[in-house]
C-alpha cells in the first residue's frame, strides 16, 4: 500500500490535470462546471455503493471499469469523464473526494478566484446577485463566481460557503437557535 505522500501526489496530479484541462478548454465556466459535477458525482457515489465498488474492483479489467464510468457519467464534461476513466482504470476512484478538495484549493491558489455556493429560497435577481458577488469579492479580496442553489427548507435568508468558510443567515437556523434558547433552563426570574 502506498504511503500518504504518494497518495497526496497522485491526488494533486489528478486535480492539476483536471483544472488545467478545464481552464484551457473553457476558462472559468468550465472550471466551475467540472467542480459542480465532481460534487454531484461524490453525492451519487456516496449513495450507490455498488457503483463505487465496481469502479475500483480489480476483478474487472481496466477497460470494463472505464466502460462503467462512460455508461454512468458519459453526459458530464468530457474532461471530467476522461479523468474518471483514467482513475477507474487505475482503481483510484476512491480518491475522488480528495481530488475534489484539492481542485477547490487550486481554483483559489492557481486561478485566483473563489466559487461561492449561495443557497436561498427563491432564485436571485440580477441586482441581488450583483450585491452578493461584490460583497463576497470585498470580503475575500478576489474575484468570485456564484453557484446558486434553491432550497425552500431554509425558509428565508441566505446560506453562503466557499473554501471551508460558511455563513448561515437562514430563517431556519434562527428558529433553531430561538428554540434552543427557549428550552434552556431558567432561574425562575423574569427575563
Amino acid at each position: 500500500m502506498p504511503n500518504r505522500h504518494v497518495i497526496n501526489e497522485t491526488i494533486a496530479a489528478y486535480a492539476n490535470a483536471a483544472i488545467d484541462g478545464a481552464n484551457a478548454a473553457g476558462g472559468k465556466e468550465a472550471v466551475v462546471e467540472i467542480r459542480n459535477q465532481m460534487l454531484e458525482i461524490l453525492g451519487f457515489m456516496a449513495s450507490n455503493i455498488d457503483l463505487r465498488l465496481a469502479c475500483d474492483d480489480e476483478g474487472y479489467t481496466p477497460e470494463e471499469r472505464e466502460g462503467i464510468v462512460k455508461a454512468v457519467f458519459g453526459s458530464y464534461n468530457e474532461i471530467l469523464v476522461s479523468l474518471l476513466c483514467v482513475m477507474a482504470s487505475r482503481c483510484d476512484m476512491g480518491k475522488l473526494r480528495g481530488i475534489y478538495h484539492k481542485y477547490e484549493e487550486l481554483i483559489e491558489s492557481k486561478l485566483n478566484f473563489n466559487v461561492v455556493d449561495v443557497t436561498t429560497v427563491v432564485e436571485l435577481d440580477d441586482n441581488l446577485r450583483t450585491v452578493i458577488t461584490k460583497k463576497a469579492e470585498s470580503d475575500l479580496g478576489r474575484e468570485c463566481v456564484l453557484v446558486e442553489h434553491i432550497d425552500p427548507s431554509i425558509q428565508g435568508g441566505i446560506i453562503m460557503s466557499t473554501g471551508g468558510r460558511y455563513v448561515d443567515a437562514s430563517v431556519r437556523t434562527r428558529f433553531d437557535r430561538a428554540r434552543i434558547a427557549l428550552k434552556e433552563k431558567t432561574d425562575g426570574g423574569e427575563c
